[in-house]
């Protein structure tokens, strides 16, 4: 009876020591369990943004031997800003590197960084940015079912169009100008005599070969990576406006990562963002220079004045919006 006994215990022993193993092993290998994420954005992946979000891909990809993939979707592949917005408010889409007028519909203050003539250079916007100012902006966001990861650089932007150069606010009278969907940005081409036009950027190309718009605005980096120079003859270095972008992720698919992949992801991002930031900034002088060798193109610049005392207008309105104490403050701190 004894000896029974022994051996029932001695099974009961190494049964348990297997079942711990196997617990162990499927903890193992759940933590090793490769992870796939999507990311999507709206630019060519040539564009400062599109390098932008491969060198994430890259990096993530590194920090985590190989165990995280990013598969980068360019070109709105998975749908204009909005909508990847959306993708990322309910978590079937993982990562977006989304603009300004996509953000803002999530948190209206946003939309006040694309007031005119705010930030004279992208260095003064991104000091602002990594301040309080763009912690501040961060926070919410991150209350609305997303976190933020970084604010990425979508450059200076400048106004194109097929009719005439563009020297004094008086020119756009008549000029149909495609801008994005961000009422900031419509108001300032309204405030300067344009007719605003909202046109998704994949279509653009299309619209401005067609005579749908005469003219749009947008950073050097993205006027030449889109090819937009091939239907535009005149790029006027309005200047008028400096955009953010902004590296998001659905919470949903935080929240189904470990604290690990975390670490990693928010690492990626900082490294990613320093180098997406320097693609932008060094991107401006080499499509300056680019856009000089054609012959097709016609560049000027303009005196900045005419065109800050035009739009002070459209400060003046969004004060007297809800997000007007908003407004003052940046309003205080113009450089």
């Amino acid at each position: 009876m004894d000896h029974k006994r022994r051996r029932i215990t001695l099974g009961m022993a190494a049964a348990g020591t297997v079942g711990a193993a196997s617990i162990a092993g499927v903890s193992l290998a759940r933590a090793q369990a490769p992870v796939k994420l999507s990311l999507g954005h709206n630019s060519p992946p040539s564009s400062p943004k599109g390098l932008g979000a491969s060198k994430f891909a890259e990096l993530v990809g590194a920090k985590s031997n190989g165990r995280i993939t990013v598969q980068v979707s360019p070109s709105e592949q998975l749908g204009n800003e909005n909508s990847q917005m959306g993708a990322l408010r309910v978590g079937s889409q993982d990562l977006g590197s989304l603009g300004q007028g996509a953000m803002l519909s999530i948190v209206p203050e946003v939309a006040v960084l694309g007031l005119p003539f705010l930030y004279s250079t992208m260095p003064k916007a991104w000091e602002a940015l990594d301040g309080p100012i763009g912690q501040e902006l961060a926070r919410k966001m991150d209350d609305k079912g997303l976190v933020f990861l970084g604010w990425w650089c979508n450059g200076i932007r400048q106004t194109s169009n097929s009719k005439r150069p563009i020297t004094r606010p008086e020119d756009f009278k008549g000029l149909k100008i495609r801008t994005p969907l961000d009422p900031t940005t419509v108001d300032t081409f309204a405030a300067m005599g344009a007719s605003p036009q909202q046109i998704s950027y994949g279509e653009l190309y299309m619209a401005l070969q067609q005579g749908v718009v005469d003219g749009q605005e947008n950073p050097l980096a993205n006027i030449y990576t889109a090819k937009l120079y091939e239907v535009q003859k005149f790029i006027s270095f309005t200047n008028h406006k400096y955009e953010p972008t902004g590296l998001i992720m659905s919470a949903a698919s935080w929240k189904r990562l470990k604290p690990a992949d975390h670490e990693i992801l928010r690492a990626a991002a900082k490294e990613a963002t320093d180098y997406q930031r320097k693609a932008s900034f060094d991107s401006e002088q080499k499509f300056l220079e680019e856009f000089k060798k054609m012959p097709s193109v016609a560049l000027n610049e303009v005196d900045l004045e005419p065109f800050r005392k035009a739009t002070e207008g459209v400060w003046d309105s969004w004060e007297k919006k809800p997000v007007g104490e908003f407004v003052k403050r940046l309003r205080s701190t113009r450089a």
